[in-house]
């Protein structure tokens, strides 16, 4: 099988934004973020993914997005490992972006196929290829049709990593678990998979994901780390008890949108991250108050 740069929990922070009337006119709040990295790590996430569907960055200019890069990167200072999502509807912003993590120090990035037309399998190769070469790191595939409207089949991905040397990643948020195996099985182990949908964390880790990519961290900094841990030391009874424990918050922020809700929880836990951006609006009354019981019940692992 292929060294893979990264296992375990993948924490994605979100991106903090200056109130829209204060003297910063919601830009990206760049101290809060260095808290919000800070706080992933210590919560014992074993990468941290700045600039994900989490962190807004389709919402994000492109000097926005170059100085969230920079201050994530920075803030983390090689601790753990860093995946940066460098995707947009582009190839040549697509490859700019991953040069620009690089530079920063980014340990791999990770791609969606964001196209407003849908991609053909060659023009899809020609994307992948392009930013793979502009990289130089390890490439994460992110499949995820929800937000991107592309479904990459098992066969269709295995196949862009045989001709791609460097894509040895692929982040699976289709929440189809036969997934998981399927692309092992069909690229003989070469491509490590990653689980993006909350819901079946555990049940992608014992398919043979390598890791759980989730905002969850954030809002409950111990959860994500007991479960993996209890599924690495082959405590089924354990793990499947944390996974119930933390199953109703992690369908409802998958439910609600994660910026929205987050960054809402963040504001619970005392820690705020200003709103999300425009169009997306912070959660109703009525969401804040059952996230906030969903979070006094998971207090053991805050």
């Amino acid at each position: 099988m292929t060294e893979t740069p990264l296992h375990g929990i993948i924490a994605y922070p979100v991106t903090p934004f200056h109130d829209p009337s204060g003297p910063q006119a919601g830009a990206p709040d760049l101290p809060a973020l260095r808290r919000v990295v800070d706080g992933l790590v210590d919560s014992g996430a074993q990468a941290v993914a700045p600039l994900g569907s989490t962190g807004e960055a389709a919402y994000l200019t492109d000097a926005e997005w170059d100085s969230v890069c920079e201050t994530a990167l920075d803030a983390v200072d090689g601790r753990v490992p860093t995946l940066v999502g460098v995707g947009h509807v582009t190839t040549a912003e697509t490859a700019r972006r991953a040069r620009v993590a690089v530079r920063h120090g980014a340990t791999a990035v990770m791609v969606l196929p964001a196209a407003y037309w849908k991609l053909t399998r060659q023009e899809t190769e020609r994307h992948f290829a392009t930013v793979a070469d502009a990289a130089g790191v390890p490439v994460m595939l992110y499949n995820n049709p929800g937000t991107s409207g592309t479904d990459l089949t098992p066969a269709e991905i295995v196949e862009l990593g045989a001709r791609i040397e460097n894509l040895t990643m692929v982040k699976e948020s289709s929440g189809r678990v036969e997934r998981f195996r399927e692309i092992l099985d069909l690229s003989d182990g070469e491509l490590s998979v990653y689980n993006g949908s909350n819901p079946i964390a555990l049940d992608a880790l014992r398919a043979g994901a390598a890791g759980w990519c989730t905002a969850a961290p954030g809002l409950v900094p111990g959860g994500p780390r007991a479960l993996y841990d209890a599924h690495v030391a082959g405590a089924t009874a354990r793990a499947d008890t944390v996974l119930a424990e933390l199953l109703p918050l992690l369908r409802f922020i998958v439910d609600r949108g994660l910026p929205r809700a987050v960054k809402t929880g963040l504001e619970l836990r005392g820690l705020p991250a200003g709103a999300p951006r425009p169009p997306l609006a912070p959660l109703t009354r009525e969401d804040t108050d059952h996230l906030a019981t969903l979070l006094k019940d998971l207090a053991p692992y805050a």
